[in-house]
């Protein structure tokens, strides 16, 4: 008889919770915001000044620096109001929205053949099948593989120059945005790239549909390969800037450690994989 995958990671935790606490892994999910940090080409890129750094005269030691940024830069979270008038600030969003269950939507070997390719609707339906679970109350994060150019600027904007018309790298489809909103409720979503809509899009409707519907947006998230498609918990973090449209943030995620085999993967990853193949 077939489980979830879910139930089955539930019931197998459960078995062991009764004897020993069940470790975390822990995932970093941000990048480092220095004055190499990728952004959107129309925002001003965050520059790092050092005030201070070295034994004063009075002899202690004093470091200090101050920064300028746009909001928009590194990893960060789209606010509602960012492309909807009238929709929450960063400030205003609840914070029971900001930590929530990770739904990872898988679309590397799409994103492989094509730099451009879009999230369909199959996709998130696809996710639903396989876990066992309804999107609904996660944030979805849409695992590309783009993690990976992240310290090579041109592969990962697809541009050398700050063309936004040149831009190359995977988003959602207006359609998947779409049925997202109308037929669940999320928090957030996120990506690994520039931003949620594809390089090539210039009218930019998975931001206007999403955003529309009070669900924010984060933009350059770090590690998403590092998490099981589900079962790790999302911490997301903005700094809380009154009004803004959108906030550097860190984010974590946390997922059950469990066992490692000799494979180095953990139970729930390996888990997840031979469900994932058994149901092909």
């Amino acid at each position: 008889m077939f489980l979830p995958c879910t139930l089955y990671i539930v019931l197998y935790t459960a078995t062991l919770a009764k004897t020993a606490p069940i470790p975390l892994e822990m995932v970093d999910m941000s990048y480092v915001f220095d004055n190499t940090t990728l952004h959107w080409p129309t925002q001003r890129k965050f520059e790092l000044f050092v005030l201070e750094n070295g034994t004063q005269e009075e002899g202690y030691w004093l470091q200090i620096e101050e920064y300028f940024s746009g909001v928009h830069v590194g990893t960060h979270m789209d606010a509602p109001c960012h492309f909807a008038k009238g929709r929450w600030s960063v400030d205003q969003i609840p914070i029971s929205h900001l930590i929530a269950p990770a739904a990872v939507v898988d679309i590397t070997k799409k994103a492989e053949e094509d730099r451009d390719a879009l999230v369909q609707v199959e996709d998130f339906e696809n996710w639903e099948i396989v876990t066992g679970q309804s999107l609904d109350g996660t944030i979805v994060l849409i695992r590309s593989g783009w993690g990976k150019r992240w310290n090579d600027r041109e592969a990962f904007t697809g541009t050398t120059g700050n063309d936004t018309t040149k831009l190359h790298f995977p988003g959602i489809s207006e359609e998947a945005a779409q049925w997202l909103v109308d037929n669940r409720n999320v928090y957030g979503v996120g990506s690994e790239t520039l931003s949620l809509d594809n390089g090539p899009s210039q009218e930019l409707m998975a931001h206007r549909i999403i955003l529309d519907k009070n669900v924010f947006g984060l933009e350059n998230v770090a590690n998403v390969d590092m998490l099981p498609i589900y079962g790790a918990t999302l911490y997301v973090l903005p700094m809380k800037i009154g009004n803004g449209s959108g906030a550097p943030a860190r984010i974590i995620a946390t997922f059950p450690k469990i066992l490692h085999g000799k494979d180095g993967k953990s139970v729930t990853e390996r888990t997840l994989r031979e469900i994932i193949i058994f149901n092909k």
